[in-house]
């Protein structure tokens, strides 16, 4: 038998087997099942449906508020109650809603998630916990439910596409921009149902931060579920956090890929991705006349520390545009604390941005900067559908926070070089 893949693997583990190949079903054991203030209501709902009456693990569901955080309307409010009452009931150890943030960002940071678990969450960007070499996908919140019950989950195991980048990264460029241009050479399908390993001294190069942005928007070309290879960087990060025990694992040399991309990333410029696909990516440079309206440098995709001291490097000194609106949503309260302790908070209010308490707000269209027709806003989240972040008139363009904040800077989409 052939080698395994890392996601390949990691279900093995999961499933109690020796060895998987894409193609086979497998019931999972699952470390961690999670849901959102959107998506946890209607998975209570189906939980009393289905009769089940206790969670499989109150230590192995984590339940965030994060969405509509803080509850921007009645409506909201309601869902979040549901939420925190199931939780109450429930005993669940995980429930965020005060002092949280970010779901994408909370559960690694707080290591709720480790290296080596298999993870299914109600909210399609689940999938970023591949950063720290996990296998997490997002599912619907029915099977969300049924997670919730049993502790289990069935999964086909999916082909493998690898993705290589090598080569120095050129200033200003980041995981962001790797994805992005990933995306725009295959396309919003072009891994449909397929895990996308990436690897690659470009890879390597990257901090945690660029690594979770490359594998949370896997989904964004289809993918089942992104990874990266387990390094001292992921140790490092994994060990600052782990309370328990994990598992390291690495693919192997003769693993079977369904195919091979292989990319020299230091011809890779900032990249933008235009409405209103994730696939319309090109270089900064070729949007040069693209007037805006709101700059947002946040969401689950872009909202550490790392990406708030970017956007902070390019801003200093500097003023947003007269006209512009710039938003900053830290992505956890502790990112937010240690913004505020290192004066990027003030230097972002001295540049005339407004910064948020932590939440998804505009990347869905919930609230914290809302889009009118005709408005146009390039934003560090990870979708630019029609009406994506307001108005089904308006436009997202999908940027690193260094674009975020020098088009912030000038009205206009450009790289912070130049500035």
């Amino acid at each position: 038998m052939a080698g395994m893949t890392l996601t390949e693997k990691l279900l093995a583990h999961a499933a109690g087997r020796d060895g998987v190949r894409p193609g086979d079903f497998v019931t999972a054991k699952l470390s961690c099942v999670l849901a959102n203030d959107i998506t946890a209501p209607i998975a209570i709902r189906e939980f009393r449906k289905m009769g089940a009456e206790r969670v499989f693990d109150a230590g192995k569901v984590a339940l965030v508020a994060d969405h509509s955080t803080p509850n921007k309307d009645i409506a909201a409010a309601t869902q979040t109650k549901t939420m925190r009452d199931f939780a109450r009931e429930q005993g669940i150890l995980h429930y965020y809603e005060t002092e949280a943030g970010i779901e994408h960002i909370l559960l690694p940071d707080k290591g709720i998630v480790l290296s080596g678990d298999c993870v299914i969450g109600a909210d399609s960007h689940t999938c970023t916990y591949g950063a720290i070499t996990a296998f997490s996908t997002g599912v619907g919140s029915s099977d969300c439910a049924a997670g919730m019950a049993t502790g289990e989950c069935w999964f086909r195991v999916p082909e493998t596409l690898r993705f290589v980048f090598e080569g120095a990264l050129q200033q200003w460029v980041g995981g962001k921009d790797l994805i992005l241009y990933t995306i725009g050479q295959i396309g919003v399908d072009g891994a449909l149902y397929r895990a996308m390993e990436f690897a690659g001294s470009a890879i390597h190069a990257l901090d945690m931060a660029g690594r979770f942005t490359m594998c949370n928007m896997a989904i964004e070309a289809g993918g089942k579920n992104g990874v990266m290879p387990f390094d001292e960087k992921t140790r490092a990060y994994v060990d600052a956090r782990a309370t328990r025990a994990y598992t390291v694992f690495a693919a192997d040399a003769d693993a079977e890929y369904a195919e091979v991309y292989e990319w020299d990333a230091s011809g890779i410029e900032p990249q933008v991705a235009a409405p209103f696909l994730p696939s319309n990516a090109r270089g900064v440079s070729e949007f040069a006349d693209t007037v805006i309206d709101q700059a947002v440098v946040g969401a689950c995709t872009n909202g550490r520390i790392e990406d708030l001291r970017e956007a902070a490097k390019v801003l200093q000194g500097r003023k947003v545009a007269r006209g512009v609106r710039c938003i900053v949503i830290p992505g956890t309260h502790e990112i937010h604390l240690q913004a505020t302790r290192e004066g990027l908070v003030e230097l972002f209010l001295e540049a005339g941005a407004m910064v948020s308490t932590p939440t998804c707000g505009p990347c869905l269209g919930g609230h914290m900067g809302i889009l009118a027709a005709g408005e146009r806003a390039v934003a560090t989240t990870n979708r630019n559908f029609v009406g994506r972040m307001g108005h089904p008139e308006s436009e997202v363009y999908l940027a690193s926070p260094a674009v975020a904040a020098a088009s912030a800077v000038t009205g206009r989409i450009c790289s912070p070089t130049a500035l």
